[in-house]
Parts: structure tokens; C-alpha cells; sequence
């Protein structure tokens, strides 16, 4: 039995993967998202981030604006935006939810 072949819709899996990434946006090469977040929430969500992205080989950008966390995904060179990313920015919603999450 052979596999059905898909038939090509116009968008990349990119496009796909940022819909189900809901708050994520792309800044051109870059993907970012701001999440409101207090002091220690912040240090422990960047603590996540840093563990899976050294896991990943990725340097996010990572930085405390107005209450809110920062992050950017994406090299600042101009090169597409990667699969590791966008996994990265799914791990992060996980971790976000995790560490906002009140008993």
C-alpha cells in the first residue's frame, strides 16, 4: 500500500508550526515572544530555557523588559529560521505554563 502524497498548500511547515505557537511571531529571521512574568518567575523560566536550548545548540536572547520576559529565537546573521527553534519555542510555551502555574 502506498502512501497518500500530500498536496502542496502554499505554506511551509514553518507557517504551520507558528500557528499552533500561539503569542510566538516572526520578526523577520527571528521568532520572539514577551511573557508577562514576575522576578522569580523569570529566573526560573530562563533557568528552563538555558538547560533545553544548551541541548539543543541555540543561543536564545533572553531579557527582562517592563515586567515582561523576552525571548528571541534566531541568529542575528540573517539565516533561516531553524526546526531546533521552533521546537525550542515549544518547549518554552511549556515551561511558561509550568512555571505561571498556581497551585
Amino acid at each position: 500500500m502506498r502512501a497518500r502524497r500530500r498536496r502542496d498548500t502554499g505554506s511551509d511547515y514553518l507557517s504551520d508550526a507558528l500557528a499552533l505557537l500561539s503569542g510566538w511571531t516572526r520578526d523577520g529571521d527571528r521568532l520572539r515572544r514577551d511573557l508577562a512574568c514576575d522576578d522569580s518567575q523569570h529566573a526560573a523560566l530562563t533557568e528552563r530555557i538555558k538547560v533545553a536550548a544548551d541541548t539543543l545548540h541555540i543561543r536564545p536572547t533572553i531579557r527582562r523588559i517592563n515586567g515582561h520576559t523576552q525571548i528571541c529565537l534566531g541568529s542575528q546573521d540573517g539565516a533561516t529560521i531553524t526546526d531546533g527553534e521552533v521546537t525550542l519555542a515549544a518547549r518554552i510555551e511549556d515551561f511558561y505554563r509550568t512555571v505561571v502555574e498556581r497551585p
